[in-house]
């Protein structure tokens, strides 16, 4: 049982409109993602043990990716699992309306893009 297998891959978006926080705009993209998938097969199918037969990899592509908070993405996935994030250069940035009442620092709206794969571990036990 120790062979990986790739069983849901969903992609989210999410922005920041205000504030130029990247963890939020991960943070959403990751909910967005996960809004499109059930994953109650993966107990009923496979009799597996979340915490230990279920990973979650999630990519997100951002403007800033050095800024994101990792341990916050992952508390968006639902599930007791393994959890990696990887971040990377990418997603979008555009000009927005900065408000102070808001948060702004600047105009920019910050976009991210997430794909989410969760991988089961082969085989019934």
């Amino acid at each position: 049982m120790d062979e990986w297998k790739r069983y849901v891959i969903e992609i989210g978006m999410g922005i920041d409109q205000h504030g130029q926080d990247s963890t939020r705009a991960a943070v959403k993209a990751v909910k967005d993602a996960i809004t499109r998938v059930c994953t109650v097969g993966l107990l009923e199918l496979f009799e597996l043990d979340l915490e230990e037969d279920v990973k979650a990899e999630i990519i997100i592509g951002i403007p800033y990716p050095e800024s994101v908070n990792a341990n916050e993405v992952k508390k968006a996935i639902p599930i007791p699992c393994e959890k990696i994030v990887r971040t990377v250069k990418g997603g979008l940035k555009g000009p927005g309306v900065a408000l102070e009442e808001f948060g702004d620092r600047t105009n920019e709206m910050i976009v991210a893009i997430a794909f989410i794969t969760l991988y089961v571990r082969g085989g019934k036990k």
